[in-house]
């Protein structure tokens, strides 16, 4: 039985192409068939691979390989949602929180992925449903990082109204709110202020931006429960819903978007088994040692040198 993987990159970066390049020579050789979906990309390879482009479909694939940043894994994620297809992340970005390996262990990564060396970790998104005035039928959506509604201009704030299972929390004027799942929290929710939450944490995390209010801490809920975000008819204008940074709807005022935690999660093939403590401190660069650990290391240091100075001349 064959074997497929499909490649997903960004074909406008030299160094995503020619790490594409090295990726299908790798996984031909080992056996797959690869299908690459920027048809442009699968065009500079070859009839066949482009044959193979149009033939084959993500449902068809073993698993897809993504070679970019966290940007292209979110791109990736629209292909691979609502399927059991996981996503294996190889990055090329900045910090590539999303992604399992890095650019330098491309090898290593297919020769796990050929002798099915990995696991498959699912990542909870959030479902958006939303209801503008005027619509008889809502519109539907969902994200892995963050569903984010934000002011439309700059001139002036929103004013929107929070619920929490249909019970007001609190309302405020801002320039918006972020509603995260734990995967992403460590993306536009951690810039906003809000906590980092491990990836199995079964929540969803909101972070107003900019509130004009006393009471504006970030808040998290549990899997059962449900956010209801109104643009309210004080708001002097209107929003707009940005899905993962990718997909938008606007909000005109007096539209609500609720959101909870999605019904069907994303996977994402695991090579490493290492905690996502070490993930976090890698990815940020975090201090473990302290300053003032630090420095008592330097002076213990200094003080080991002027000993080994003095017996230096005393000999």
């Amino acid at each position: 039985m064959t074997r497929r993987v499909l490649i997903v990159t960004h074909g406008g970066r030299p160094e995503a192409v020619a790490a594409m390049a090295e990726a299908v020579a790798e996984l031909e050789s080992a056996g797959f068939e690869v299908a690459l979906h920027d048809d442009d990309l699968a065009e500079t390879f070859g009839d066949q691979m482009s044959s193979t482009r149009v033939r084959e479909g993500v449902a068809e694939s073993e698993i897809v390989m993504v070679l970019g940043g966290d940007g292209t894994i979110l791109r990736a994620a629209e292909l691979t949602h609502g399927t059991d297809v996981p996503l294996l992340g190889v990055n090329l970005g900045h910090v590539g929180f999303l992604a399992e390996s890095e650019r330098e262990n491309l090898h290593d990564a297919v020769r796990r992925v050929a002798s099915r060396e990995y696991v498959v970790e699912e990542r909870s998104v959030v479902d958006v449903v939303v209801h503008r005035p005027g619509e008889s039928e809502p519109v539907t959506g969902w994200a892995l990082n963050e569903a984010t509604v934000e002011k439309a201009q700059r001139d002036r704030m929103i004013e929107v109204a929070i619920a929490v299972d249909e019970r007001p929390v609190s309302s405020f004027g801002c320039d918006g709110v972020v509603l995260s799942t734990a995967t992403g929290s460590t993306a536009h929710a951690f810039s906003a202020g809000g906590p980092v939450l491990w990836p199995d944490v079964d929540a969803v995390l909101l972070v107003p931006l900019s509130a004009h209010a006393l009471f504006s801490r970030p808040l998290v809920i549990g899997p059962r429960s449900e956010y209801t975000v109104d643009v309210l008819a004080r708001s002097p204008l209107p929003a707009v819903l940005t899905c993962d940074g990718r997909r938008s709807i606007d909000l005109p005022v007096g539209s609500r978007v609720q959101v909870r935690r999605g019904a069907v999660p994303l996977r994402f093939a695991r090579l490493v088994h290492a905690p996502f403590s070490d993930r976090l401190v890698s990815k940020f660069n975090l201090p473990v040692i302290g300053w003032r650990e630090a420095a008592d290391e330097a002076a213990a240091r200094r003080a080991a040198r002027h000993v080994a100075d003095q017996d230096d001349k005393e000999a």
